[in-house]
């Protein structure tokens, strides 16, 4: 089942994911993938979850922080910039950091306590994993391609979904708690319950619970999302997206498939005049190509070429887009 095939076994197909190696071509594939809807006449929005963005370069035109761009007809893009997000986290986890210590009646500097916590690298990701929901959630397209991150970045960012939940179940169920016990022991209780109900930190810790399992749901749904795997005809690149794939079903993703690109045609074994060089490097891709078909059974959905130029550009994106659409399998047989 190629690529076209198996987007049209999913008719409610919504959200798609590529991931893979650093370098193997995700930008790439993604912008291709967002094309080809965007030209079946869905509205459709590429962006990046990437720190390093690459869809500025790709489409020629400046993305990056500047919200959501029209490239084309039904093609959108954005490059979330975290730094607003990041701003707007520290102060709100100093006003609830404030708030608990008040409730708790704790004599201590807050200061070293937001720190730790803002300097955390997982603060980045959990910006950037809000950003990513937010876009989701404010369901203005009918398709989302999702350019992700090298593997351990997007292992960290797709599982915080999972690890968000169980930290928010222990932070709500501690602070339900806590707030009671407050209740139980206060000569004041109605002024205290108002407070309990007001409470920010649980207040927030609620919300953010609310919009992660929402997250989570749309991730989860195998009818509405799925995930495609990039790599290269080498070694190392397949051996990558080996432990992704079993990574991602360990978050519950649904797989969609695997994207071989940088792929040299069989035809040129057809050219007499073909270099030394050229014909050991498509034996060599064409062993590749058998492990990556007894590695991957039934999973592989296009073969993208190796072309000729770079792709960069709205023209060069939509020969990608044509190679996704008809699964590039001539390349190969």
């Amino acid at each position: 089942m190629n690529f076209s095939e198996f987007v049209e076994s999913k008719p409610n197909l919504r959200y798609l994911f590529f991931g893979g190696k650093g370098g193997v071509g995700k930008t790439v594939v993604a912008a291709g993938a967002a094309q080809y809807f965007a030209t079946k006449g869905k509205k459709t929005i590429i962006s990046s979850t990437n720190p390093v963005h690459s869809l500025s370069s790709i489409f020629k035109v400046d993305i990056w922080g500047k919200g959501v761009q029209q490239l084309s007809e039904n093609l959108y893009a954005i490059e979330f910039d975290i730094s607003k997000t990041v701003e707007k986290y520290k102060a709100e986890m100093k006003e609830k950091l404030l708030a608990f210590i008040k409730t708790a009646d704790i004599p201590v500097d807050p200061g070293p306590f937001l720190d730790i916590a803002t300097t955390n690298p997982a603060f980045e990701e959990a910006a950037m994993f809000d950003d990513m929901v937010n876009l989701i959630i404010e369901n203005k397209f009918d398709i989302y391609v999702f350019d992700t991150a090298p593997v351990a970045h997007t292992y960290r960012l797709l599982g915080l979904s999972k690890v968000y939940d169980l930290w928010l179940k222990r932070l709500i169920k501690s602070r339900e708690e806590a707030l009671s016990l407050r209740a139980k022991l206060s000569f004041r209780k109605k002024k205290v319950i108002e407070e309990i109900r007001n409470d920010p930190v649980l207040q927030s810790a609620l919300e953010t619970r609310k919009r992660t399992e929402e997250a989570k749901k749309i991730l989860t749904d195998s009818n509405k999302t799925a995930f495609f795997f990039v790599t290269l005809p080498l070694a190392l690149p397949i051996a990558v997206i080996e432990r992704f794939i079993t990574w991602v079903k360990a978050f519950d993703i649904p797989v969609g498939g695997v994207i071989v690109n940088g792929v040299l045609p069989k035809t040129l074994f057809k050219d007499e005049n073909l270099s030394s060089y050229v014909a050991n490097k498509l034996k060599e891709q064409e062993s590749y190509l058998k492990i990556i078909d007894k590695k991957f059974p039934g999973l592989v959905r296009a073969y993208i070429p190796l072309y000729e130029t770079e792709v960069i550009g709205l023209e060069m994106v939509n020969r990608v887009a044509s190679a996704l659409a008809d699964g590039g399998f001539n390349l190969v047989q």
